[in-house]
C-alpha cells in the first residue's frame, strides 16, 4: 500500500485544475548562468500526474498560451497516452516522435496547512451615560477568527532535450481556492512571464519565401 505522501504526489497537477487558487507566485526560481538564450523550434508540455482529464487540462492550457507568444508546444498526452511513468528510452522515443526540442515539466512538491488569526475588534460604546450603559450589555466586541488553508508548491522545469540539460526551474505556490480556469491561466501566465523574462521563450525565425 502506497504512502499517504506518496498518494499525494501521484496526483501531482491535479490540485492546480480541480481546486483553482486566488493566488499563485514564483517564489524561488533559477536558471544556467552558462545558458545561451535558445530558440526551441518546438517544447513538449508534460504534466506529471497519473489523473488524465488533469493532465490534459493543464498540458491544453500551456500549450496554447506558448502559442500565443510565438513558440510551438505539444501537449505530451499526444505520444505518451500512459497514465504512469514511461521508462526513459520511451520518454526519448516520445520527445523524438512530438519533434520538440525542449520540454516543460510540471510536479507537485508539497501541500502545507497554514492556519491565520484575524484579530477580534471592539468598538466602544455609545457616548451618554444611559446609552453607554445599555451598549455594555448587548457587547461591542467581536472575537477573533482562526482559519485554516492549504498552499501547493509545485515546480515547473525548462529542459533543452539536444544538451539534455536543465535550463530553468521556478518553486510556485498556490493558494485559496477560487475559480478553477482562472487560476490555471494565471499558473501559466506567471511562469511564461518568468521565462520571458529571462530570454528563455524566444519565437523561432519564421522562414522567407
Amino acid at each position: 500500500m502506497r504512502s499517504p505522501r506518496l498518494r499525494l504526489l501521484s496526483f501531482a497537477l491535479a490540485w492546480l485544475v480541480v481546486t483553482g487558487c486566488g493566488s499563485t507566485h514564483i517564489v524561488q526560481q533559477w536558471s544556467n548562468p552558462d545558458y545561451v538564450a535558445p530558440r526551441f523550434e518546438r517544447i513538449m508540455v508534460i504534466g506529471i500526474t497519473r489523473q488524465a482529464s488533469m493532465r490534459r487540462s493543464f498540458e491544453d492550457e500551456f500549450v496554447a498560451k506558448l502559442k500565443a507568444t510565438g513558440v510551438d508546444a505539444v501537449p505530451s498526452y499526444r505520444v505518451i497516452p500512459e497514465d504512469g511513468p514511461v521508462e526513459e528510452a520511451r520518454l526519448h522515443e516520445a520527445v523524438k516522435q512530438a519533434g520538440a526540442d525542449a520540454t516543460i515539466t510540471t510536479r507537485l512538491v508539497q501541500v502545507d496547512r497554514k492556519t491565520e488569526t484575524r484579530p477580534g475588534t471592539y468598538r466602544p460604546a455609545p457616548h451618554g451615560v444611559y446609552r453607554g450603559y445599555a451598549g455594555a450589555w448587548s457587547g461591542y466586541y467581536e472575537p477573533p477568527t482562526i482559519y485554516q488553508y492549504d498552499v501547493y508548491v509545485s515546480e515547473t522545469s525548462l529542459f533543452d532535450v539536444k544538451k539534455d540539460q536543465l535550463v530553468w526551474s521556478g518553486t510556485v505556490e498556490t493558494e485559496s481556492p477560487r475559480d478553477i480556469k482562472k487560476e490555471l491561466s494565471r499558473y501559466v501566465d506567471t511562469v511564461i512571464e518568468a521565462l520571458k523574462k529571462r530570454n528563455l521563450l524566444i519565437a523561432p525565425i519564421a522562414p522567407t519565401s
